[in-house]
């Protein structure tokens, strides 16, 4: 068995996988094209196009993350060969903790005292109930139902939406473009945790932010496109004119990194962290991935993307 992996720290993975698959040759793409050439597999993670078009022979590829968009849009990804993409793989907890520190900072008034400490202004904001603090999340797949769990068992009433109907114990779940409306109007803070794709680009545009309640906070650290930037930017408002959104804890952006002179960076009620909400745990992915190979291998049914539906 020969796997090939691509990402950035590709070299741990090789060891990684080396030790626990002695029988299988295992390579990172920084080995000669000759090399590479007669994959089983390939493990990877925003792989260049010429690494899927030099590969004839391919049993399988294994998406070293949730996201699938960009391995999807790649010139020379073979239409044969099965895809699957690592699940949660620990990325739910790091996601949870995230999503509770934007919930938190809005909820605790975190964006204020910080505004305040500009001012040297000593002013203590009301604590609301969290039940007085419902909380939208938009995905409910392994990680989005992961934080809505959290979110929930933390002590905020969850409301979750999906295209489709799902269900997750003390959550109350809404589905399809009415779910959505419903959803809306009714949360203080809102989390995307949804796919890139063609259904959910631009997804939270204008007018579905106006449905949002005066003093609401988008948090996402789900996907950039689902966010229409410019309408967040309107519905935030100004210094001199605020809009109807408080503010928002950002993520992911349309293009990474977010240019510097991107006016969300500059934006006072915004927070831009660096695409680092839920890194992908080694240890965790490393034995998702096996057990992938020992599968593939084994000929049993995995749970393949939908290149379609987009995940």
């Amino acid at each position: 068995m020969k796997i090939v992996v691509h990402i950035d720290n590709a070299r741990q993975w090789q060891e990684a996988l080396s030790q626990a698959l002695p029988q299988a040759t295992v390579l990172t793409s920084e080995a000669q094209t000759d090399e590479r050439k007669g994959a089983d597999y390939l493990a990877v993670w925003k792989a260049p196009a010429h690494l899927l078009e030099e590969q004839t022979h391919l049993k399988g590829i294994i998406n070293l993350g949730a996201g699938v968009d960009y391995l999807l849009s790649t010139p020379g990804l073979p239409s044969d060969v099965p895809i699957v993409k690592l699940r949660d793989a620990g990325m739910g907890e790091l996601m949870a903790d995230y999503a509770l520190y934007g919930v938190l900072h809005f909820y605790r008034s975190m964006d204020r005292y910080a505004a305040q400490q500009a001012g040297a202004c000593w002013q203590p904001h009301e604590v609301v109930e969290k039940a007085d603090w419902p909380v939208g999340v938009l995905g409910l797949g392994a990680i989005g139902a992961y934080v809505a769990s959290a979110l929930q068992q933390a002590g905020f009433p969850v409301l979750g939406w999906s295209r489709s109907p799902k269900a997750v114990k003390g959550v109350e779940c809404l589905h399809g473009d009415e779910g959505l409306d419903t959803l809306l109007p009714r949360v203080k803070s809102l989390i995307t945790i949804l796919p890139d794709t063609a259904a959910t680009r631009h997804l939270l545009d204008a007018r579905r932010l106006a449905q949002l309640p005066k003093g609401a906070s988008v948090i996402n650290p789900g996907r950039g496109s689902l966010i229409d930037e410019q309408a967040l930017l309107d519905a935030l408002g100004h210094e001199e004119t605020p809009g109807h959104l408080r503010g928002a804890l950002l993520d992911v952006f349309h293009e990474e990194p977010l240019p510097a002179e991107h006016p969300l960076w500059q934006h006072p009620r915004v927070v831009v962290t660096p695409h680092m909400a839920a890194p992908t745990p080694l240890n965790e992915a490393i034995d998702q991935v096996i057990s992938y190979l020992h599968d593939f291998e084994a000929g049993e049914t995995l749970p393949t993307v939908n290149s379609d539906q987009g995940y």
